[in-house]
């Protein structure tokens, strides 16, 4: 049996969409059918149906509401679908022209993945979104990314991918299926989707041909000098937005290329040591980016996570960040007035991004009027003594009056979100529409006018102007004014009735048709005027791009700013040199969440510039893993341009940054936590410079004692003498700490504890000097092991401390007596002496002030008494 003509379209249209879940749109819902229907039934939890039969069998089907379609969407790229979105792109009754029975044409007008939305309700505001290609020509990478809701587009050399992917973080990856399996764990490794493209779209030949027509040029020679692979990379991205996009390309701005040596090396591994823009348990909370972020604007905190992700090595550009934080934080007044107006700015790069791609409403164009608004006050409030990076971000803010002036007198102030629903002109702007929606709303008041006027016109005070579903509005007067009415030239005939006569005239019908067709008129002029402006706007793109990133350049320094004065923050001197001396210094996210607790940081010193590597030792809980994080967080923050939590500080520049703290394994990949422990170790020795800073606690601690031993110690000579590299090394191997008299270049620290009465205090104090044993009885203590656990625990300890070194482990473990870990019996129970009986019969409830204090006095007299039997 053949199919319908509906279903022959959908499978027409279903083999175009290729792997993805098909959204067919029929009237107010996407539906889906068949597998793509058992698919999307499972991953929304939305339920399946059955509609009509194909080739004998029920076919599945589920569907969502168009206007709540976003939602779904999301739910199903985060699932790791991709959606093809078929819409009507004819009117019903068009198609019915063709017949009864023709279908309405529908096609594909957009491929939706993880690194093509736009969309606000899809997007992390204060995130990017990134789509990355990656490609090689022989021994030579590239990555190119793009972010189409917002315009940015880059290209780098891709010597070492990881680290700029775990920089990046990108959401999509396309990749050459000739590079597909090599590539596919580099990228899942990422966190992105992989997305396979045929070789062609990375051909460098045509791929300058697509990237040129994205700019309307005939080649890249205007945008820079590019390699054959940075091309083919670039090529690709245009290739995939030209197939996802159905012709509707996003407004990018010209390809930037990213000098590697710009920016500090971070691989992924530190990343998620240091918990750089996530914490390890997943998300912003508990991070550096949510502890130093005071941004008031999604763009601004876009800029701040690409700083803290990639700090400078530049250090004229540091300079000139930091002078901007510095005349903000000096400038309490100034400061405030800035955050005042910046508060009220839209976001208008993906404001932009949406309009260029015709998934844009009048919102978006009362954003870009908003952020504007936002710009013409900042100029205003901001004094003229303001260093190099604000006077220039303030330039970009010019200019933009007579775009703003007519959004101003066009748009309402609250929009409506789509252009069709209307009502997004204001009254006045255009007086075409304004007869329109009078007619509309006011038709009745138009009608009464007219007919006043045409009595006083005949002289006939009865006249009316009428209506009904046959004549439509018509002109009415008695029948004894007949005749007067017949003999003039200006009312036609229409009907005489036995008791009146009815008449039509040129204005009235003309009227007529207006007032039948004002609602559709008035829709028409709105849309014809909400084009005129979104072409007004995406032709002002390129400076409004640069508003939206000065917008953001001022909102980061002041922000910087801010946290600076509320932390008490100061400014770092950064130069060329091999200093890293930090006085006082304190961890900003450790910080933080004390201050929320009242608690206060104990803040510690360090210096690596004489010895430029430091052996830490220290009890366990002492905070030797918080003092290294926090001096590598320092360093950071202080290359992004920010003040930096210390008293003062003083670092030559740092051009990677390698962490090795804490435990982790990789069951997945089969690979043990010493496993992850020693490659994570190999890549750090390998890879880690003169001018690197290297965190490292306990390395070794996975496997037997003296295996360890050997290997943490060889690690440090080798930082030491082959990386020769700043380093901060923590380690329980008490041995090592003798390695600090036969090294020149390394010295022993240690955190400080206190022991009283059988406890171990930790002052959290970083001190000369090397500690003798790790308390990691005492801290089991504090975990909560049972005492008869801690108890055998510390005379284990006793009898192998006590024990020589080299003894069998077979006449230890005989002088251990077997059993002797068994609970302890119950202490015998306490009886109560006079002062608990007293206090026990006491209510407090019943006590008056001056009866309590005599309590207190008794309840002394009692404790201090001597106790009998």
């Amino acid at each position: 049996m053949a199919p319908t003509p509906m279903m022959a379209q959908y499978l027409r249209i279903r083999e175009e969409a290729g792997s993805a879940l098909l959204f067919y749109r029929m009237g107010d819902f996407y539906e889906l059918f068949f597998e793509d229907a058992e698919v999307a039934a499972q991953a929304l939890d939305i339920a399946l149906t059955k509609r009509g039969q194909h080739e004998g069998r029920d076919i599945p089907m589920c569907g969502v509401p168009v206007h709540s379609a976003e939602g779904y969407l999301q739910r199903l790229i985060r699932a790791g679908h991709r959606v093809a979105v078929c819409e009507q792109t004819e009117d019903p009754a068009e198609a019915r022209k063709r017949g009864s029975k023709a279908v309405v044409n529908r096609e594909i007008v957009r491929l939706v993945t993880p690194g093509t939305l736009t969309e606000d309700a899809l997007l992390d505001a204060r995130a990017e979104n990134l789509l990355a290609a990656f490609h090689r020509v022989r021994d030579e990478g590239a990555l190119a990314w793009v972010d189409i809701s917002t315009g940015a587009f880059t290209v780098a050399e891709a010597r070492d991918l990881p680290p700029l992917l775990a920089r990046l973080a990108p959401v999509e990856v396309l990749v050459s299926t000739d590079f597909e399996a090599a590539m596919a764990e580099t990228v899942e490794t990422a966190g992105a989707t992989l997305t396979p493209l045929a070789p062609s779209s990375f051909d460098s030949t045509e791929g300058e041909a697509r990237t040129a027509r994205l700019f309307g040029a005939r080649d890249l020679g205007g945008f820079g000098s590019f390699t054959r692979a940075q091309i083919g990379a670039m090529g690709a991205l245009a290739d995939w937005l030209e197939i996802t996009q159905r012709g509707a390309l996003p407004l990018l701005r010209p390809p930037r290329l990213e000098r590697s040596s710009g920016a500090m090396s971070i691989d992924a591994p530190t990343r998620r040591s240091l918990e750089i823009a996530e914490a390890q348990g997943g998300g912003r909370a508990g991070s550096l980016l949510e502890a130093v972020d005071r941004t008031a604007t999604a763009s601004g905190a876009r800029l701040l996570a690409r700083r803290l992700s990639a700090p400078s090595t530049e250090v004229a550009v540091i300079r000139a960040r930091a002078d901007a934080v510095e005349a903000l934080a000096g400038d309490a007044a100034t400061r405030e007035r800035f955050r005042d107006a910046l508060r009220a700015a839209p976001d208008l790069d993906r404001a932009l991004s949406r309009l260029a791609l015709n998934r844009g409403g009048p919102r978006d164009l009362a954003a870009i009027r908003g952020g504007l608004e936002s710009a013409l006050i900042l100029e205003g409030v901001a004094p003229m003594d303001l260093p190099d990076l604000l006077r220039d971000a303030l330039a970009d803010l010019h200019d933009h009056n007579a775009v703003l002036n007519t959004l101003r007198s066009a748009l309402v102030a609250e929009p409506p979100l789509l252009a069709r629903d209307g009502g997004l002109v204001v009254e006045g702007a255009d007086a075409e529409l304004d007869e329109a929606r009078a007619l509309q709303h006011d038709g009745r008041s138009v009608i009464a006018g007219m007919q006043k006027d045409y009595a006083e016109r005949t002289g006939i005070a009865s006249l009316k102007v009428k209506h009904n579903n046959v004549l439509g509005y018509f002109v009415e007067t008695t029948a004894t004014h007949a005749e007067a009415m017949l003999a003039r030239d200006d009312f036609i005939h229409r009907q005489t009735t036995a008791s009146a006569v009815r008449f039509t005239t040129p204005e009235l019908s003309e009227l007529e048709t207006r007032i039948l067709n004002a609602a559709g008129r008035a829709q028409a002029i709105e849309l014809r005027i909400f084009e005129q402006l979104r072409a007004l706007v995406l032709d002002r793109a390129p400076a409004l791009h640069a508003t939206a990133a000065a917008l953001a350049e001022i909102d980061l320094a002041a922000a910087f700013a801010t946290l600076a004065v509320e932390g008490g923050w100061t400014r770092p001197l950064v130069d060329d040199s091999a200093a890293f001396a930090i006085e006082g210094g304190r961890h900003p996210v450790v910080e933080r969440a004390l201050r929320r607790g009242g608690t206060p940081f104990v803040a510690n010193d360090c210096d690596l510039g004489g010895p430029r590597v430091i052996l830490l030792t220290g009890p366990n809980m002492a905070g030797k893993s918080t003092f290294l994080r926090q001096n590598a967080l320092i360093c950071l923050l202080a290359q992004t341009g920010s003040y930096v939590p210390a008293a003062a500080a003083h670092i030559g520049t740092v051009d990677s940054l390698h962490s090795r703290v804490g435990a982790s394994d990789d069951l997945a990949a089969g690979r043990s936590t010493f496993m992850v422990e020693m490659v994570e170790t190999a890549a750090i020795l390998n890879q880690a410079g003169p001018r690197a800073l290297v965190i490292l606690d306990e390395i070794g601690r996975g496997t037997a004692t003296w295996d360890g031993l050997s290997i943490a110690w060889a690690v440090l000579e080798h930082l030491e003498g082959v990386n020769r590299c700043r380093a901060i090394f923590a380690t329980h191997y008490h041995e090592m700490t003798a390695l600090a008299a036969k090294l020149d270049g390394a010295r022993n620290a240690t955190v400080a504890v206190r022991e009283w009465e059988g406890e171990v205090v930790f002052l959290h104090e970083v001190r000369e000097g090397a500690a003798d044993r790790s308390y990691g009885v005492q801290v089991a203590r504090l975990a909560g092991l049972p005492a008869s656990v801690v108890d055998r625990a510390r005379r284990i300890l006793e009898t192998l401390e006590n024990g020589e070194r080299g003894a069998r482990p077979a006449a230890l473990i005989d002088d251990l007596p077997l059993f002797s870990n068994a609970p302890p019996p119950p202490p015998p129970a306490k009886r109560a002496g006079p002062a608990e009986e007293r206090l026990d019969a006491v209510n407090p409830d019943a006590l008056t002030p001056r009866e309590a204090l005599d309590l207190v006095y008794e309840l002394k007299g009692l404790l201090s008494a001597p106790s009998g039997g």
